[in-house]
């Protein structure tokens, strides 16, 4: 009987100090992820990222739909063309900085640079292929909504060019943006190529116009091309006028802001090359 106790006994203790081991051993592990998390601020960053943008931006739409009730009538045509042309900003982006991280990824930029290929070609090279991206894509959707809900992106007539070239051009210099800084701190910001064009919607007045946002918020909307795409759109479904003024100004800032993105992108391919990281990065 004593042997029978003692052998019970026994066991508990090991199951007691297999958990306690267990425990150590998920604590550690969990412990890691922490010090991960620690270390890369845009990880951090990303825990409250998402919640907050999306509390933002519907917050904003259901201010404007409480406050315009005859605008629900209209609401499904303007938020699909809202949409669509969302879509354009955010694929255009990712048509840059994708493709960059791939290579990354890969390990070739090194391999690539080597060759007689030059800056200048290999970010023609990157805008094109967003480009045909974005048009696959996009385009996509747009039958499909002719298709589904008799809805046509294609009803805002010429200046739809505007808007998708207005929109694509500024999704580029974003990228080109994202790209500088994957080469400046590495794989560790690759978040930021996904989250960065979101910290840009709710200034962009995508379902909402610009008179909505608090005052503070109104000066830096009026310096986004995309705010003027949407505000633009809106003006042609709703009253039937196009924004001259606005196309205007969208395209100075989108001239603006691409050459700043190719400058930082050579810039930071510049600083990279001298130290060596081509050859590191994707580790």
């Amino acid at each position: 009987m004593s042997g029978v106790t003692a052998g019970v006994a026994a066991g508990a203790m090991a199951g007691v100090m297999s958990a306690g081991a267990s425990l150590r051993r998920l604590h550690a592990v969990v412990l890691r992820y922490l010090y991960l998390l620690r270390g890369s601020w845009p990880r951090l960053l990303e825990q409250a990222y998402w919640p907050t943008v999306q509390m933002i931006i519907w917050g904003f739409i259901t201010i404007f739909l409480a406050q315009n009730s005859t605008w629900v009538a209209q609401a499904v045509g303007i938020l699909l063309s809202a949409v669509l042309l969302w879509d354009v900003l955010f694929r255009s982006q990712l048509g840059i900085s994708v493709p960059f991280m791939e290579e990354m990824f890969a390990r070739n930029l090194a391999q690539l640079f080597v060759s007689p290929l030059r800056v200048g070609e290999f970010l023609g090279a990157l805008m094109l292929i967003s480009l045909l991206r974005t048009l696959v894509g996009v385009g996509t959707a747009a039958v499909l909504a002719i298709a589904l809900y008799s809805i046509s992106l294609f009803e805002l007539g010429w200046p739809l060019l505007y808007f998708f070239v207005s929109l694509l051009v500024f999704g580029w210099a974003i990228g080109l943006v994202m790209c500088a800084l994957l080469l400046r701190f590495g794989l560790g910001v690759e978040s930021l190529a996904w989250a960065s064009i979101f910290a840009l919607a709710p200034i962009s007045c995508i379902y909402y116009p610009l008179a909505i946002l608090p005052q503070w918020l109104q000066l830096p909307a009026l310096y986004l091309p995309s705010s003027y795409a949407f505000e633009g759109m809106r003006e042609i479904l709703l009253y039937g006028r196009f924004d001259a003024a606005g196309l205007a100004r969208a395209a100075v800032l989108n001239a603006a802001y691409l050459a700043l993105g190719c400058l930082a992108f050579r810039q930071a391919f510049r600083a990279a090359r001298e130290r060596g990281l081509l050859l590191r990065l994707g580790e």
